[in-house]
């Protein structure tokens, strides 16, 4: 067994929970920031990420809107593409508590999640923590581990707890996995099954930069960017546990019209029927865009979800939660072309 490639940057901050958004005690209520000072300190979060990374704002604003949805997320993205760095500047602008596993081929389960462990001291087997206990995970490059690592995380993922020799043991609130993964390189790489794709609320690919974003990198580091000490770069935290409780309990009251309900599950149903789909989208996918689209419109500053919000969410919500034909592939068509065909085919509610 390896030890941990870990690094703890801060210790967790638990954040009390709540049956309804898992964030919120209303207890507590009187002690959190409004709604307007949440935004505001979540749009200062995306200005901080802005400092080290460049031309990626559709990326950084997912993770702010799965933050809030309390969900992971995958991004996908060639080598270079700042995947990990802008997940460490993410860490960098929250007061929370972080931790990064690179993964590899010989990582074990118990790396990830904590193992029991001789202690001398009281002559029996304790509890060593494993660096899953931490409020923002860094599961980077996580389809170079082998499929019995990657299933470590389903527990943790899903039930917000860990299972150890019987016992389940919970993790600290908020709890958000960030990984990353290389679409291009496939010696030494094993796929994320189905089910482990199903557990993240978006993937969020990772694009080379337009011309005048590279250029603003290569500005940067002739000017002196180091990527390794953000520090430098001038990010600092600009927001904590207080204000993601009180943001998800404002998302929690985004009034939903019922016929944008209706919008989102014809939008659902329309991908099982998609000829070139051998998979289409289950009743959890369907929640999950629910989830991502009232976030997206607290964002954006309204109290009520459209239909545009649904449709700018989808490709990311919906398009790892299918699989092509394999004659549709092979024809060339993608995930992306058939959920804007998906799209254009259902009727918008007015």
């Amino acid at each position: 067994m390896t030890e941990p490639t870990h690094q703890p940057d801060s210790p967790p901050t638990p954040v009390p929970d709540a049956p309804a958004a898992g964030l919120v005690d209303p207890a507590a209520d009187h002690d959190l920031p409004s709604a307007e000072e949440a935004r505001e300190a979540l749009t200062a979060v995306r200005a901080e990420v802005a400092k080290a990374v460049v031309g990626q704002d559709v990326a950084v604003t997912g993770l702010v809107v799965a933050l809030l949805s309390r969900g992971h997320v995958l991004l996908e993205g060639v080598p270079g593409t700042a995947k990990t760095l802008l997940v460490r500047s993410l860490a960098a602008s929250l007061r929370l508590g972080t931790a990064r596993v690179q993964f590899t081929p010989d990582l074990m389960p118990g790396d990830v999640t904590g193992s029991l462990v001789y202690d001398a001291g009281v002559s029996d087997l304790v509890f060593r923590e494993g660096p899953v206990f931490t409020n923002l995970l860094l599961a980077d490059e996580i389809n170079r581990t082998p499929p019995k690592t990657q299933a470590s995380l389903l527990e943790a993922m899903e039930e917000r707890q860990v299972t150890v020799d019987g016992r389940p043991r919970p993790l600290p609130r908020p709890f958000v996995v960030a990984a990353t993964q290389n679409p291009v390189e496939q010696e030494g790489t094993y796929p994320l099954p189905e089910a482990q794709l199903d557990r993240f609320l978006l993937k969020l690919r990772l694009p080379l930069p337009a011309r005048e974003a590279e250029l603003e990198v290569l500005h940067r580091h002739a000017t002196g960017f180091d990527p390794r000490d953000l520090a430098a770069a001038g990010l600092r935290p600009v927001a904590g546990p207080e204000h993601l409780a009180a943001g998800a309990r404002a998302v929690g009251s985004v009034r939903v019209a019922p016929e944008v309900l209706g919008y989102v599950v014809d939008v659902v149903r329309a991908t099982r029927q998609a000829p070139s789909l051998s998979l289409g989208v289950s009743p959890r996918g369907a929640t999950m865009l629910l989830a991502t689209s009232r976030a997206w419109a607290w964002l954006q500053g309204r109290e009520y979800v459209t239909p545009d919000d649904v449709k700018a969410l989808a490709p990311a919500t919906l398009g790892h939660r299918v699989q092509l034909r394999p004659e549709a592939e092979l024809e060339g068509v993608t995930v992306d072309a058939v959920l804007a065909s998906v799209l254009a085919g259902v009727a918008v509610p007015r």
